[in-house]
């Protein structure tokens, strides 16, 4: 699957990044880790920490998929509101899976120091505004569910908006414990300490083959076999093609990159911004001064007219920026880029294990909070690996149903 076009920014913000070699032999271990994108990262360290004798494999280089068009926002919020969440899946389930969300958030930031390359993690707070004033009910009402659960969020009126921003919204959500990070390093940072912590990362060793055991699973590549206990299949947007029973849609989405600024406009403590309508808009800044504008989902397309598209909705969204900051009129887009997304009938990511794929566990992080999902499951699946149950699972079912939950 050709998962993205146009051009992405983060490769060359770590030069010389790790390389690993092509798996040539046959290896043993406690768990196999299929796919070195960001779930796969995570998985990896998260194992590495647990004492599992562990194996990475990637069919590309390390962090060549879909992670290259991460455009790094780290949010306890996510596509569905505590309060739809609350509805969906009852009181209970809805509010686990903000918890989760808000952990998940917590261990990202308590990184930085613990992985040799610098993953560039900087804490955030989020605006989240009415993107018209029809929202502001809705908006009023997930403010105060967020509120009564102890969630760190004010509800703030135009005139606070707009004396803290350039630009003026009927209202917003400011929510404090969000991050941001650059993708790029943060999994190779992952990848390299989970490597220096005794995991075995192979690179261009694509599983060609899967044998299913009574005793684990036998992955066969070109060159190399690996004989495991367990696998974590962690492909992304890629898993589509293993499984019949995808559960998720895909999508095109767009995303630019800025030229750096000298002077910054009107940005309260540059926090991440998005708004409420669906598809939504977000935007957020680097340490450099640059500014990242992101969304414009469209139906996927083929990767030839998704390259095409790219130009037309980089523009747009460079014209969302500036209606937002008209004080950076003029600023020129330096990466604009196109990739796969995707998102569930339900809005939760699918973590676990699925009945067809015995001694598997599946890392499908679809929606707009990927990452935090990829740190989720790798706490949770590590537990589980280790022989501790989980509950939370369950809430993230590869074979859940669409009925509510009790509250």
């Amino acid at each position: 699957m050709d998962l993205n076009s146009g051009n992405t920014p983060w490769s060359s913000t770590l030069q010389n990044p790790p390389t690993y070699p092509p798996l040539e032999d046959i290896v043993h271990c406690d768990c196999l880790v299929v796919g070195a994108g960001m779930g796969g990262a995570m998985a990896s360290y998260r194992l590495s920490l647990s004492g599992a004798e562990a194996v990475l494999i990637e069919k590309r280089r390390v962090g060549s998929g879909s992670s290259h068009a991460n455009t790094g926002l780290l949010q306890i919020f996510n596509d569905k509101s505590l309060t739809s969440c609350m509805n969906t899946f009852g009181k209970k389930n809805g509010l686990l899976f903000y918890q989760l969300c808000q952990a998940g958030v917590r261990n990202i930031l308590d990184l930085p120091g613990k992985l040799d390359i610098d993953p560039q993690i900087i804490p955030r707070s989020s605006l989240l505004y009415a993107s018209t004033p029809a929202d502001v009910p809705a908006l009023r009402e997930e403010y105060e569910n967020l509120v009564a659960n102890g969630f760190d969020s004010e509800f703030w009126e135009d005139d606070k908006i707009a004396s803290l921003y350039s630009f003026r919204k009927s209202a917003g959500l400011y929510s404090r414990g969000d991050a941001e990070t650059n993708p790029f390093r943060t999994l190779h940072g992952l990848i390299a300490k989970a490597a220096s912590n005794g995991v075995r990362v192979y690179e261009e060793s694509e599983a060609k083959h899967y044998e299913f055991t009574a005793d684990g699973v036998i992955c066969h590549t070109g060159k190399g076999r690996i004989i495991a206990k367990n696998v974590i299949f962690a492909m992304g947007y890629e898993t589509q093609k293993l499984k019949k029973d995808r559960g998720a849609e895909l999508m095109n989405t767009y995303a630019i990159m800025t030229k750096p600024l000298k002077e910054f406009p009107k940005w309260h403590e540059r926090s991440l911004l998005w708004e409420t309508a669906r598809p939504y808009l977000y935007f957020r800044t680097t340490p450099e001064g640059r500014f990242i504008a992101g969304g414009k989902d469209e139906p996927l397309t083929d990767p030839e007219r998704r390259e095409i598209r790219v130009v037309s909705q980089s523009q747009r969204l460079l014209e969302e920026l500036e209606a937002l900051f008209p004080e950076i009129k003029g600023i020129e887009i330096e990466y604009s880029w196109g990739a796969v997304f995707g998102s569930t009938r339900d809005g939760l990511p699918y973590i676990g294990p699925h009945p067809k794929f015995p001694h598997c566990y599946f890392i499908e992080g679809y929606g707009g909070n990927g990452t935090v999902y990829s740190m989720i499951a790798a706490e949770l699946l590590t537990d589980t690996i280790a022989g501790k149950h989980r509950p939370e699972l369950d809430l993230f079912s590869l074979t859940r149903s669409a009925k509510p939950s009790p509250s």
